[in-house]
């Protein structure tokens, strides 16, 4: 099992306690899914895996007034919820191709397909990952890779719990 994310801390915390309950082999990456060029390092990390899920989970919510917000951060918002689960899903779904079989879950959010006030920004990112998602099911499915959109309902994370403008 391969953990990706930025709190270096929580990802060993998370491997720990994985790889005792359920008695499998886990290795920990600390990369930021936001920063351009990260797939080259998470493509070097797991050269020597052969990986057959990939569970494409990245995003952040920053709820606001969209004329409110920084642009700098919609960009990253925009960087971390739509390149980061293009770059995923680009690299692994050669790889699944390759080896015929596998499959990739896309993690959206509820609500993505519906504009919501204060949300703009995020929910159009999001939305992007369920319409990919959609039609990568079809595209991978004669390739042997099975492909799931799953939009998450909202979850008790530090980034939902974030003052609410």
């Amino acid at each position: 099992m391969v953990l990706v994310a930025w709190r270096d801390a929580l990802l060993a915390e998370l491997g720990r306690a994985l790889s005792q309950e359920c008695d499998v082999q886990h290795r920990t990456l600390a990369m930021g899914l936001s920063q351009e060029g990260f797939i080259a390092g998470l493509a070097d990390a797991t050269h020597d895996l052969d990986i057959g899920l990939v569970v494409s989970n990245a995003g952040i919510g920053n709820p606001g007034e969209f004329l409110k917000l920084d642009r700098r951060l919609l960009q990253e918002t925009l960087r971390l919820n739509t390149m980061a689960h293009l770059d995923v899903t680009h690299h692994f779904g050669v790889k699944l191709a390759e080896r015929r079989r596998g499959g990739l879950i896309l993690v959206g959010a509820t609500g993505a397909e519906n504009g919501i006030p204060c949300m703009a920004n995020d929910g159009g990112a999001k939305a992007y990952v369920h319409s990919p998602g959609e039609a990568l099911h079809y595209e991978f499915k004669p390739l042997g890779v099975c492909v799931t959109a799953r939009a998450a309902a909202l979850t008790n994370t530090a980034g939902a719990r974030k003052v609410r403008p």
